[in-house]
Order: C-alpha cells, then structure tokens, then sequence
C-alpha cells in the first residue's frame, strides 16, 4: 500500500465551450478497470447523440491500467492528452471522460489537443482533489484522571484525535502515520507515565482536499 497518493474526490461534471463546441468533463474514482469501463459507458449512454464520447483512466498503484480513447477524434488529439493531465497531475485510480458537441468550427490537431486537455484540467479541479495518506488507528486505555491532559496534548501535537470511547476506562483513538507509529508510543508512554495501554489498530487511508 502506498504512503500517499493523490486522486480524484469522486463524481464530477464541468462544462466549458472553445469555438462554439461544448466540452463536458466527467470525473470519477475508480479502483478497477471495470469500473472505469462502466463508467464510461453510463456517459456514452447519456449523451449517446455526441459527436465525441473521449475517455481516459489511470489505475493501480504503479499506473499498470492506463488507456486512453480518441473515440473518432484525430488520433491522438484527445484521449492521449487527456491521460497525460492525469499523469501530470500525478493522479491515480481516476476516470474522465469529455462529451464533445462539435459547434461548426474545426479547431485543428493542436486546438484539439489544447481544448480535451483544458476541459479535464479544469474537470478535475471542479471535481476536486484528495491526497490520500496511510495512518495506523492507534489505541490507548487510560484512566479517567489522564483524559484532559491526554486530550490537549493530542490536539496540540502533529498526531490527529480520532475519537474519544467513554467507557470503564477511557480509549483515546488517534491516527498516526505508519512510520511514525514507535515515536507515538514513546510520546504516548511518557505523556501517562506508562499508565496508557496502546494497542495498534487498523490501517486506514486518511483524505484532505488538495490543490495541484
């Protein structure tokens, strides 16, 4: 699993219009090539009387599925740049696809180029981006005596409170980057003088609204 990564917040839709021509860009967060397979069907199936249904998607920690779909636009004018926006960005486990109403004005290789890649540029950013980080859920049973200083020394550090469990004794959850796991428990162990039980809990991706 990797450490951090960036990618899409989810569902999108945007719309720009370049010489009378509308774009629309559709974002989603796939984690399959089948799921991004039927993503882009559901769009083709919407706008079935488009000129143009183009799509790309980027896959797999290592980007092993990438593909892009020129869909009767000039080869290579449209589905290579748009995959190349996501590259660019350094996005994973994404899907855009651009319905294009053609307006009358032929715009060339180059504006096309230029136009498939504003429209997803612009998409993604309507869309919004997450980076997604990976935190171990840390457990730690303290008597009730320790919560308040626990509580705000938590909320001061670089560690983030997850949530606070009120039963016989009080479990305080925290995230904590996975290399950083024996620095908590020492920090944690010193904090209670040893009186904290600190288990470790599941591994979890963490998300925070990004601007690339």
């Amino acid at each position: 699993m990797l450490s951090h990564y960036y990618t899409v917040k989810g569902y999108g839709e945007h719309e720009i219009n370049i010489q009378k021509s509308r774009f629309i860009c559709y974002t989603e967060r796939v984690t399959t090539e089948e799921e991004a397979i039927s993503f882009i069907q559901q769009i083709k199936k919407k706008h079935h009387n488009a000129n143009h249904n183009c799509s790309a998607y980027l896959i797999g920690e290592n980007d092993q599925i990438q593909k892009a779909n020129d869909d009767g636009e000039p080869t290579g004018t449209a589905g290579v740049p748009m995959l190349e926006v996501l590259k660019k960005k350094g996005l994973k486990d994404t899907v855009v696809v651009v319905t294009r109403y053609f307006g009358g004005i032929k715009l060339g290789g180059g504006g096309l180029i230029r136009a498939y890649g504003k429209s997803v540029s612009e998409g993604l950013q309507a869309a919004g981006i997450v980076e997604r980080r990976l935190m171990r859920v840390m457990h730690t049973k303290i008597d009730y005596t320790w919560l308040g200083k626990v509580e705000n020394e938590l909320r001061s550090s670089n560690f983030l409170l997850k949530e606070i469990h009120y039963l016989n004794d009080v479990e305080v959850e925290a995230y904590v980057e996975e290399g950083k796991k024996d620095s908590f428990r020492k920090w944690m162990t010193e904090l209670t003088n040893g009186q904290g039980e600190i288990v470790d809990g599941d591994v979890v991706y963490l998300e925070e609204a990004v601007e690339l």
